[in-house]
């Protein structure tokens, strides 16, 4: 696992191995089992998250009381709550999940220590906002089967990973709807 977070840290910063190792030594990485809730929607977060192993859902619950996901984070992908606002989302461990798990309260001693972590992290939220963003605008202007194409294309693991309700609600689309375009598209294939 280690080997992730080296190849992720140079992927953002200059940090030469030696470096990465100090820093790697004051990371906090731990095992959540599956169905580990994370953070409960209305909670004000503490930590933040980086995906080392397992996938995690981000979802809400709408004033209907259905939930509705937004996200699913996997490996090598960060989970950045807004820090000191009730959370809109929860998160839960669809898996068995290894997280490097960043505590808020420590983190600007940990930018003041290593310097470079914070340019690291900056970086990190700007190109997940950046995908998200872009990933948001196709969604909008996407059909359903348009969507789940998408999703074959871009994240094919989620299908086997994920309850279908869940990546139906995900899709913005009823189970029913997804198995039938499930079908339609892997009938054409």
């Amino acid at each position: 696992m280690k080997d992730i977070l080296f190849k992720y840290m140079s992927k953002f910063t200059n940090l030469t191995q030696a470096e990465q190792q100090v820093i790697m030594e004051d990371l906090v990485i731990e095992e959540c089992k599956k169905g580990t809730v994370l953070l409960r929607q209305g909670e004000i977060p503490t930590r933040c998250y980086f995906v080392l192993k397992g996938c995690i859902r981000e979802y809400a619950i709408d004033e209907d009381g259905n939930e509705v996901t937004s996200n699913f984070y996997t490996e090598e992908q960060a989970i950045v709550p807004k820090a000191d606002h009730p959370s809109a989302y929860s998160f839960t461990c669809l898996e068995d999940c290894l997280l490097v798990n960043g505590d808020f309260d420590i983190e600007n001693d940990m930018f003041d220590k290593y310097t470079q972590l914070e340019s690291m992290t900056r970086k990190m939220t700007e190109e997940n906002f950046i995908q998200l963003k872009d990933d948001f605008a196709e969604f909008i202007a996407s059909t359903p089967e348009e969507r789940f194409k998408a999703l074959l294309q871009k994240r094919p693991a989620l299908i086997n990973r994920v309850p279908q309700h869940q990546l139906a609600s995900y899709l913005g689309i009823t189970p029913e709807s997804l198995s039938r375009i499930k079908k339609r598209v892997i009938d054409k294939q």
